[in-house]
Parts: C-alpha cells; sequence; structure tokens
C-alpha cells in the first residue's frame, strides 16, 4: 500500500500544477477515493461483497466520487476535481487515463453481465461526459465536456457533442 501511495502522489504532481505542496496530495479527493477503492476491491475479490460495498459507500460520501469495488482500474487513474464522478461495477479502466467532474462511466439498463465501458490507455474524458453501455473505447481517445458516447470509439479519436460525433481519426 505504501508503494501505491507513493505512485498516488506522483501522478497528482504530475497532474495537477496547482498543487504546491505534497501535504495537499492527502486533501485530493482523488487520493482518498483510490485508497479507499483498492481497499474495497480487495474484499470485493474474496467475495466480501458486503464489506466491499461499505467501504465503497463511506468513500462516495467523504469524496463525492462513486466507484464500485468490482470496477478493475488500471494504473495512474487521475480523477481532477472528482465530484460527481460515477464509475460503474463492470467498467474496466486502463492505464494512464484523466478523468475530470461529473463523468459517468455507467450503464444503459438494457445489458446484462458486462454492463459498462472498458475504456482504453491514456483517455481524457471531459467534465460531464457520458460513456454508457458495454462498449469499447480505445487507446489515446479524447472525450470533449459533455460528450454522450453510447458507441465504439477507435483509437487515436476525438469525440464530441450530445451524440457523441467522432470529429478527428
Amino acid at each position: 500500500m505504501l508503494k501505491y501511495i507513493k505512485e498516488q502522489i506522483k501522478l497528482i504532481k504530475k497532474n495537477d500544477p496547482a498543487l504546491k505542496s505534497i501535504l495537499e496530495v492527502f486533501l485530493y479527493p482523488s487520493f482518498k477515493v483510490m485508497i479507499y477503492y483498492k481497499i474495497a476491491h480487495f474484499f470485493y475479490l474474496r467475495h466480501h461483497y458486503f464489506i466491499a460495498r461499505i467501504i465503497s459507500e463511506r468513500a462516495k460520501r467523504k469524496t463525492g466520487i462513486e466507484i464500485h469495488p468490482g470496477a478493475i482500474i488500471g494504473k495512474n487513474l487521475f480523477i481532477d476535481h472528482g465530484s460527481g464522478v460515477v464509475i460503474g461495477e463492470t467498467t474496466i479502466i486502463k492505464d494512464n487515463v484523466i478523468l475530470m467532474h461529473e463523468v459517468t462511466l455507467g450503464a444503459t439498463g438494457k445489458e446484462t453481465l458486462k454492463r459498462h465501458p472498458t475504456i482504453g490507455n491514456n483517455v481524457f474524458i471531459g467534465c460531464g461526459a457520458k460513456v454508457l453501455g458495454n462498449i469499447q473505447i480505445g487507446d489515446n481517445v479524447k472525450i470533449g465536456a459533455n460528450t454522450t458516447v453510447l458507441n465504439d470509439i477507435p483509437n487515436n479519436c476525438t469525440v464530441v457533442g450530445v451524440k457523441g460525433s467522432i470529429i478527428k481519426k
């Protein structure tokens, strides 16, 4: 866990130019929620679902960020500001992903089993974006603020708009 805390400090320093002191990292909701997530995910993987949910619910109340303990999160997830972020149970987030505030990685209500998106490596998701359903977001994708994405997005694209239109390949 100490190694993970050091990685989180380094990640926040890299991604937030407003950081003036290492001690400030301990005030960041992103830092706090990822510690809670690691603990909750540990219990979830051991089928202690109720304990995992208690921990994740506490994290939600403390940070305003809801991460289901069943979500699979790779290295270097950075949640900037954090308020209103929701990450569903079957979400998979690969490495080096940045989420802004009010991002939802959720379900449409029409799927069973895998209900949430898979987010590739090096993805940026702007504030208020909604990525919904069992869809694939490729590597090196940028999703603009308030964009709704309901379909797969290939690698190296920029997506904007209410219908999530690809504007750049």
